[in-house]
């Protein structure tokens, strides 16, 4: 499975924890940056990575911002790209289940390392039900 994952300069830490998580589980991770703390935009970087699963390039994507809200807003505008900005596990399935969601959008300065990585496992590992 291919992932997309991008951030701004605020989920940056954040972004690069999830990202090695999923590729130690054999995930493959395509990263849109941000590529540093340094300011930045989060639309040059979410935009990207949505579009990727928008023309199926990629099967889903992980954008993180500081409150996850700004990347999921972006992403919701890219045709095809159905976002959700889960706060635990059983958000990330609700969505998926029932609405097909194909983006997760975190915010580092409200999720722990933890959290978000119990987040994303459980928007992986649960299929849409029709």
């Amino acid at each position: 499975m291919k992932i997309a994952v991008a951030s701004d300069h605020a989920g940056f830490a954040l972004k690069e924890q999830i990202a090695a998580a999923l590729q130690g589980d054999g995930y493959e991770v395509t990263d849109f940056g941000a590529d540093s703390e340094e300011s930045v935009d989060y639309p040059d970087f979410a935009e990207p990575a949505a579009r990727e699963v928008a023309v199926g390039e990629a099967d889903c994507g992980v954008l993180v911002c500081g409150s996850g809200v700004g990347v999921a807003i972006v992403a919701n505008k890219v045709d095809g790209v159905r976002a959700v900005n889960a706060h635990d596990a059983e958000e990330a399935a609700i969505s998926r289940r029932h609405n097909d969601t194909n983006v997760l959008t975190l915010g580092e300065r409200t999720t722990s390392p933890e959290q978000a990585l119990e987040i994303v496992k459980s928007f992986l590992s649960t299929d849409f039900e029709g």
